[in-house]
Protein backbone atom coordinates (compact mmCIF):
# COMPACT_ATOMS: atom_id res chain seq x y z
CA UNK A 1 0.00 0.00 0.00
CA UNK A 2 1.08 3.55 -0.68
CA UNK A 3 2.19 5.63 2.28
CA UNK A 4 0.24 8.84 2.73
CA UNK A 5 2.26 12.02 3.25
CA UNK A 6 0.32 15.15 4.19
CA UNK A 7 1.51 18.73 4.15
CA UNK A 8 -0.76 20.73 6.47
CA UNK A 9 -0.53 24.41 5.58
CA UNK A 10 0.59 26.31 2.51
CA UNK A 11 3.35 28.21 4.32
CA UNK A 12 6.75 29.21 2.99
CA UNK A 13 8.47 26.01 4.13
CA UNK A 14 6.02 23.80 2.24
CA UNK A 15 6.64 25.63 -1.01
CA UNK A 16 10.12 24.11 -1.01
CA UNK A 17 8.67 20.65 -0.30
CA UNK A 18 6.25 20.93 -3.22
CA UNK A 19 9.10 22.03 -5.49
CA UNK A 20 11.14 19.02 -4.33
CA UNK A 21 8.28 16.64 -5.06
CA UNK A 22 7.82 18.18 -8.51
CA UNK A 23 11.48 17.77 -9.40
CA UNK A 24 11.93 14.24 -8.09
CA UNK A 25 9.21 11.56 -8.06
CA UNK A 26 8.10 10.03 -4.76
CA UNK A 27 7.23 6.42 -5.68
CA UNK A 28 5.08 4.47 -3.28
CA UNK A 29 3.49 7.54 -1.75
CA UNK A 30 0.15 9.31 -1.82
CA UNK A 31 0.72 13.03 -1.35
CA UNK A 32 -1.74 15.61 -0.02
CA UNK A 33 -1.61 19.37 0.52
CA UNK A 34 -4.18 20.67 3.01
CA UNK A 35 -4.41 24.45 3.06
CA UNK A 36 -6.93 27.04 4.22
CA UNK A 37 -6.65 28.89 0.92
CA UNK A 38 -5.66 27.98 -2.62
CA UNK A 39 -3.45 31.07 -2.68
CA UNK A 40 -0.65 31.83 -0.25
CA UNK A 41 0.71 35.35 0.08
CA UNK A 42 4.38 36.12 0.45
CA UNK A 43 4.14 38.25 3.58
CA UNK A 44 7.48 39.98 3.00
CA UNK A 45 5.89 41.99 0.19
CA UNK A 46 2.74 43.01 2.08
CA UNK A 47 4.09 46.38 3.32
CA UNK A 48 5.13 47.18 -0.28
CA UNK A 49 1.61 46.31 -1.45
CA UNK A 50 0.18 48.67 1.18
CA UNK A 51 2.45 51.44 -0.08
CA UNK A 52 1.32 50.82 -3.67
CA UNK A 53 4.56 49.36 -5.00
CA UNK A 54 3.09 45.92 -5.78
CA UNK A 55 -0.13 44.57 -7.23
CA UNK A 56 -1.90 41.79 -5.33
CA UNK A 57 -0.83 39.34 -8.04
CA UNK A 58 2.83 40.16 -7.34
CA UNK A 59 2.73 38.52 -3.91
CA UNK A 60 0.06 35.83 -4.29
CA UNK A 61 1.19 32.29 -5.14
CA UNK A 62 -1.36 29.88 -6.60
CA UNK A 63 -0.87 26.53 -4.88
CA UNK A 64 -2.99 24.65 -7.42
CA UNK A 65 -0.36 24.35 -10.18
CA UNK A 66 2.35 23.62 -7.60
CA UNK A 67 0.34 20.78 -6.08
CA UNK A 68 -0.44 19.39 -9.53
CA UNK A 69 3.23 19.37 -10.55
CA UNK A 70 4.09 17.73 -7.23
CA UNK A 71 1.48 15.03 -7.77
CA UNK A 72 -0.29 16.13 -4.60
CA UNK A 73 -4.01 16.18 -3.92
CA UNK A 74 -5.06 19.73 -3.05
CA UNK A 75 -7.61 20.04 -0.23
CA UNK A 76 -8.80 23.56 0.66
CA UNK A 77 -9.86 23.37 4.32
CA UNK A 78 -8.72 24.46 7.76
CA UNK A 79 -7.03 22.04 10.12
CA UNK A 80 -9.19 21.88 13.27
CA UNK A 81 -7.72 18.89 15.05
CA UNK A 82 -4.83 16.45 15.22
CA UNK A 83 -4.56 13.12 17.00
CA UNK A 84 -0.85 12.39 16.94
CA UNK A 85 -1.22 8.91 18.45
CA UNK A 86 -3.87 7.77 15.95
CA UNK A 87 -2.16 9.69 13.12
CA UNK A 88 -5.32 11.44 12.00
CA UNK A 89 -6.00 15.02 10.97
CA UNK A 90 -9.43 16.64 11.35
CA UNK A 91 -10.54 19.28 8.85
CA UNK A 92 -13.13 22.05 8.88
CA UNK A 93 -14.97 20.15 6.14
CA UNK A 94 -15.79 17.47 8.71
CA UNK A 95 -13.38 15.02 7.12
CA UNK A 96 -10.88 13.03 9.19
CA UNK A 97 -7.88 11.75 7.26
CA UNK A 98 -5.15 9.39 8.32
CA UNK A 99 -1.49 9.80 7.51
CA UNK A 100 1.77 7.91 7.60
CA UNK A 101 3.84 11.07 7.59
CA UNK A 102 2.73 14.61 8.43
CA UNK A 103 4.39 17.99 8.10
CA UNK A 104 2.89 21.00 9.86
CA UNK A 105 3.44 24.52 8.54
CA UNK A 106 0.03 26.02 9.19
CA UNK A 107 1.30 29.21 10.74
CA UNK A 108 0.00 30.61 13.98
CA UNK A 109 -3.03 32.67 14.87
CA UNK A 110 -2.90 36.40 15.57
CA UNK A 111 -3.80 37.06 19.20
CA UNK A 112 -6.38 39.84 18.94
CA UNK A 113 -8.38 39.05 22.06
CA UNK A 114 -7.46 42.36 23.76
CA UNK A 115 -8.52 44.30 20.66
CA UNK A 116 -11.76 42.46 19.87
CA UNK A 117 -13.97 45.31 21.13
CA UNK A 118 -12.96 47.29 18.01
CA UNK A 119 -15.22 45.09 15.89
CA UNK A 120 -15.06 45.85 12.17
CA UNK A 121 -12.43 48.52 12.77
CA UNK A 122 -9.90 45.79 13.60
CA UNK A 123 -7.94 44.29 10.71
CA UNK A 124 -5.74 41.31 11.56
CA UNK A 125 -2.82 40.75 9.22
CA UNK A 126 -3.50 37.00 9.31
CA UNK A 127 -4.53 35.49 7.02
CA UNK A 128 -2.82 37.85 4.61
CA UNK A 129 -5.30 37.36 1.76
CA UNK A 130 -8.25 38.29 3.97
CA UNK A 131 -6.36 41.31 5.32
CA UNK A 132 -5.69 42.59 1.81
CA UNK A 133 -9.36 42.38 0.93
CA UNK A 134 -10.52 44.08 4.15
CA UNK A 135 -7.95 46.88 3.83
CA UNK A 136 -9.10 47.60 0.27
CA UNK A 137 -12.72 47.65 1.43
CA UNK A 138 -11.82 50.02 4.28
CA UNK A 139 -10.21 52.49 1.89
CA UNK A 140 -13.19 52.30 -0.47
CA UNK A 141 -15.69 52.95 2.35
CA UNK A 142 -13.74 56.00 3.50
CA UNK A 143 -12.86 57.38 0.07
CA UNK A 144 -14.76 60.64 0.68
CA UNK A 145 -13.46 61.22 4.20
CA UNK A 146 -11.28 64.28 4.72
CA UNK A 147 -9.58 62.90 7.84
CA UNK A 148 -8.43 59.38 8.65
CA UNK A 149 -6.70 57.86 11.67
CA UNK A 150 -4.86 54.53 11.54
CA UNK A 151 -2.98 52.63 14.22
CA UNK A 152 -0.75 49.59 13.95
CA UNK A 153 -0.62 47.39 17.05
CA UNK A 154 2.65 45.49 17.29
CA UNK A 155 6.29 46.54 17.37
CA UNK A 156 7.93 43.66 15.55
CA UNK A 157 9.46 43.98 12.09
CA UNK A 158 6.04 43.41 10.51
CA UNK A 159 4.40 46.12 12.62
CA UNK A 160 7.08 48.69 11.80
CA UNK A 161 7.02 47.90 8.07
CA UNK A 162 3.21 47.95 7.94
CA UNK A 163 3.06 51.31 9.73
CA UNK A 164 5.51 52.82 7.25
CA UNK A 165 3.74 51.26 4.27
CA UNK A 166 0.30 52.36 5.45
CA UNK A 167 1.60 55.90 5.99
CA UNK A 168 2.46 56.16 2.29
CA UNK A 169 -1.00 54.94 1.32
CA UNK A 170 -3.12 57.13 3.57
CA UNK A 171 -1.15 60.34 3.02
CA UNK A 172 -1.58 59.84 -0.72
CA UNK A 173 -5.35 59.28 -0.43
CA UNK A 174 -6.45 61.57 2.42
CA UNK A 175 -5.94 65.28 3.04
CA UNK A 176 -5.55 64.84 6.79
CA UNK A 177 -4.05 61.57 7.95
CA UNK A 178 -2.76 60.41 11.31
CA UNK A 179 -0.96 57.14 11.90
CA UNK A 180 0.33 55.63 15.14
CA UNK A 181 2.35 52.61 16.18
CA UNK A 182 1.51 51.06 19.54
CA UNK A 183 3.74 48.46 21.18
CA UNK A 184 5.41 47.64 24.51
CA UNK A 185 8.86 49.22 24.60
CA UNK A 186 10.58 45.89 25.22
CA UNK A 187 8.77 44.42 22.21
CA UNK A 188 9.92 47.07 19.75
CA UNK A 189 12.10 45.25 17.18
CA UNK A 190 13.29 42.87 19.88
CA UNK A 191 16.03 40.62 18.56
CA UNK A 192 17.34 43.32 16.22
CA UNK A 193 20.50 45.31 16.73
CA UNK A 194 20.23 48.56 18.76
CA UNK A 195 21.21 50.56 15.67
CA UNK A 196 18.30 49.03 13.74
CA UNK A 197 15.88 50.13 16.46
CA UNK A 198 17.46 53.60 16.51
CA UNK A 199 17.17 54.02 12.74
CA UNK A 200 13.61 52.69 12.71
CA UNK A 201 12.54 55.15 15.42
CA UNK A 202 14.17 57.98 13.47
CA UNK A 203 12.34 56.93 10.32
CA UNK A 204 8.98 56.74 12.10
CA UNK A 205 9.54 60.21 13.58
CA UNK A 206 10.59 61.67 10.22
CA UNK A 207 7.38 60.38 8.66
CA UNK A 208 5.18 61.79 11.41
CA UNK A 209 4.19 58.39 12.81
CA UNK A 210 3.50 58.66 16.53
CA UNK A 211 5.02 55.83 18.57
CA UNK A 212 3.28 54.89 21.81
CA UNK A 213 5.23 52.50 24.03
CA UNK A 214 2.28 50.95 25.85
CA UNK A 215 -0.09 48.01 25.95
CA UNK A 216 -3.33 48.62 24.06
CA UNK A 217 -6.88 47.45 24.68
CA UNK A 218 -9.61 47.88 22.13
CA UNK A 219 -12.54 50.13 23.06
CA UNK A 220 -15.41 51.72 21.21
CA UNK A 221 -13.91 54.22 18.79
CA UNK A 222 -10.26 53.60 19.55
CA UNK A 223 -7.51 52.26 21.75
CA UNK A 224 -7.13 52.60 25.50
CA UNK A 225 -3.44 52.61 26.36
CA UNK A 226 -1.82 51.34 29.55
CA UNK A 227 -0.48 54.84 30.25
CA UNK A 228 -4.05 56.12 30.48
CA UNK A 229 -4.21 57.77 27.04
CA UNK A 230 -7.05 57.14 24.60
CA UNK A 231 -6.40 57.11 20.85
CA UNK A 232 -9.44 57.75 18.62
CA UNK A 233 -8.94 55.40 15.67
CA UNK A 234 -10.79 54.61 12.43
CA UNK A 235 -8.85 51.41 11.82
CA UNK A 236 -6.38 49.27 13.76
CA UNK A 237 -4.02 46.90 11.95
CA UNK A 238 -3.16 44.05 14.30
CA UNK A 239 0.40 42.83 13.81
CA UNK A 240 0.75 41.56 17.36
CA UNK A 241 2.60 38.37 16.56
CA UNK A 242 1.12 34.91 16.58
CA UNK A 243 0.12 32.20 19.00
CA UNK A 244 -0.08 28.45 18.29
CA UNK A 245 -3.33 27.15 16.80
CA UNK A 246 -5.67 26.07 19.58
CA UNK A 247 -6.00 22.55 18.23
CA UNK A 248 -2.34 21.85 18.98
CA UNK A 249 -3.13 21.76 22.72
CA UNK A 250 -5.17 18.60 22.30
CA UNK A 251 -2.99 16.95 19.69
CA UNK A 252 -0.81 14.90 22.03
CA UNK A 253 2.34 16.39 20.53
CA UNK A 254 5.10 17.50 22.88
CA UNK A 255 4.88 21.30 23.13
CA UNK A 256 6.60 23.99 25.16
CA UNK A 257 4.86 26.15 27.76
CA UNK A 258 3.61 28.51 25.06
CA UNK A 259 2.05 25.63 23.12
CA UNK A 260 4.62 25.53 20.31
CA UNK A 261 5.56 22.16 18.80
CA UNK A 262 8.85 20.93 20.27
CA UNK A 263 11.21 19.83 17.48
CA UNK A 264 14.86 19.00 17.11
CA UNK A 265 17.35 20.35 14.58
CA UNK A 266 15.88 17.94 12.03
CA UNK A 267 12.44 19.62 12.46
CA UNK A 268 10.90 16.35 13.68
CA UNK A 269 8.62 16.26 16.70
CA UNK A 270 10.51 15.05 19.76
CA UNK A 271 7.52 12.93 20.76
CA UNK A 272 6.16 11.56 17.46
CA UNK A 273 8.60 10.48 14.76
CA UNK A 274 5.97 10.57 12.01
CA UNK A 275 5.37 14.30 12.41
CA UNK A 276 7.56 17.21 11.31
CA UNK A 277 6.91 20.94 11.72
CA UNK A 278 8.33 24.26 10.55
CA UNK A 279 7.62 27.98 10.66
CA UNK A 280 6.31 30.00 13.56
CA UNK A 281 4.54 27.12 15.32
CA UNK A 282 7.76 25.40 16.45
CA UNK A 283 10.15 25.61 19.36
CA UNK A 284 13.66 24.24 18.82
CA UNK A 285 14.71 22.22 21.87
CA UNK A 286 18.38 22.35 20.91
CA UNK A 287 18.74 26.12 20.60
CA UNK A 288 16.96 29.44 20.79
CA UNK A 289 15.63 30.54 17.42
CA UNK A 290 13.80 33.80 16.81
CA UNK A 291 10.46 33.44 15.03
CA UNK A 292 11.09 34.88 11.58
CA UNK A 293 9.87 34.14 8.08
CA UNK A 294 13.53 33.93 7.08
CA UNK A 295 13.87 30.67 8.98
CA UNK A 296 10.70 29.19 7.46
CA UNK A 297 12.11 29.84 3.99
CA UNK A 298 15.58 28.50 4.81
CA UNK A 299 14.22 25.44 6.61
CA UNK A 300 12.11 24.39 3.62
CA UNK A 301 14.78 22.39 1.74
CA UNK A 302 15.84 20.67 4.98
CA UNK A 303 12.22 19.73 5.65
CA UNK A 304 11.88 18.33 2.12
CA UNK A 305 15.02 16.25 2.52
CA UNK A 306 13.94 14.89 5.89
CA UNK A 307 10.49 13.84 4.70
CA UNK A 308 12.26 11.75 2.07
CA UNK A 309 14.68 10.43 4.67
CA UNK A 310 11.82 9.43 6.97
CA UNK A 311 10.34 7.31 4.18
CA UNK A 312 13.60 5.68 3.15
CA UNK A 313 15.27 5.35 6.53
CA UNK A 314 18.17 7.53 5.44
CA UNK A 315 19.99 9.88 7.78
CA UNK A 316 18.16 13.13 8.40
CA UNK A 317 19.61 16.59 7.77
CA UNK A 318 19.70 19.40 10.31
CA UNK A 319 18.66 23.00 9.91
CA UNK A 320 21.38 25.13 11.45
CA UNK A 321 20.88 28.86 10.79
CA UNK A 322 23.88 30.98 9.97
CA UNK A 323 25.44 32.93 12.81
CA UNK A 324 24.36 36.16 11.10
CA UNK A 325 21.08 36.77 9.29
CA UNK A 326 20.43 39.39 6.64
CA UNK A 327 17.45 41.54 7.62
CA UNK A 328 15.82 44.08 5.33
CA UNK A 329 13.08 46.31 6.75
CA UNK A 330 11.11 48.21 4.12
CA UNK A 331 10.42 51.85 4.96
CA UNK A 332 7.52 52.21 2.52
CA UNK A 333 9.21 54.80 0.28
CA UNK A 334 11.40 52.41 -1.72
CA UNK A 335 14.15 52.48 0.86
CA UNK A 336 15.03 49.83 3.43
CA UNK A 337 17.00 49.41 6.65
CA UNK A 338 19.54 46.64 6.15
CA UNK A 339 21.40 44.81 8.90
CA UNK A 340 24.00 42.06 8.74
CA UNK A 341 25.61 41.40 12.09
CA UNK A 342 26.92 44.76 13.27
CA UNK A 343 26.53 46.38 9.86
CA UNK A 344 23.43 48.60 9.68
CA UNK A 345 22.53 51.04 6.90
CA UNK A 346 19.54 52.51 5.12
CA UNK A 347 18.95 53.54 1.53
CA UNK A 348 17.29 53.01 -1.81
CA UNK A 349 19.95 50.45 -2.71
CA UNK A 350 18.82 48.28 0.22
CA UNK A 351 15.24 48.42 -1.06
CA UNK A 352 16.42 47.30 -4.50
CA UNK A 353 18.10 44.27 -2.91
CA UNK A 354 14.97 43.43 -0.92
CA UNK A 355 12.75 43.92 -3.97
CA UNK A 356 14.91 41.58 -6.04
CA UNK A 357 15.00 38.90 -3.33
CA UNK A 358 11.23 39.06 -2.78
CA UNK A 359 10.32 39.04 -6.47
CA UNK A 360 12.72 36.18 -7.12
CA UNK A 361 11.23 34.11 -4.31
CA UNK A 362 7.69 34.51 -5.64
CA UNK A 363 8.76 33.88 -9.24
CA UNK A 364 10.27 30.52 -8.24
CA UNK A 365 6.78 29.27 -7.42
CA UNK A 366 4.64 31.25 -9.85
CA UNK A 367 6.83 30.41 -12.86
CA UNK A 368 8.21 26.97 -11.94
CA UNK A 369 9.01 26.01 -15.52
CA UNK A 370 11.26 29.05 -15.91
CA UNK A 371 13.13 28.10 -12.77
CA UNK A 372 13.72 24.48 -13.60
CA UNK A 373 11.06 22.98 -11.32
Amino acid sequence: MKRRVILAGGGHAHLAVLADWASRPMPGTERWLVTSSRHTAYSGMLPGWLAGHYRASDLLIDLGPLAEKAGAKLVVADVVGLDAARQTLSLSSGEEIGFDLLSLATGGETDISSLAALGDSLLSVRPVGAFMERWSNFLDRNALASTISIAVAGGGAAGVELALGAEVAIRRLFRNARISLVAPEDGFLSGHAPQVRKRALAELARRGIAVHFAQAVGAEGGLLLSNGDFLPIDCVIAATGSRPPRWLAGSGLACNEAGLVAVGADLRSISHGSIFAAGDIIDRVDRSLERSGVHAVKAGPVLAANLRAALSGARRSQYQPRSRTLYLLATGDKRAIVSWGRFVAVGHWAWRIKDWIDRYFVSRYTNPARNGQ
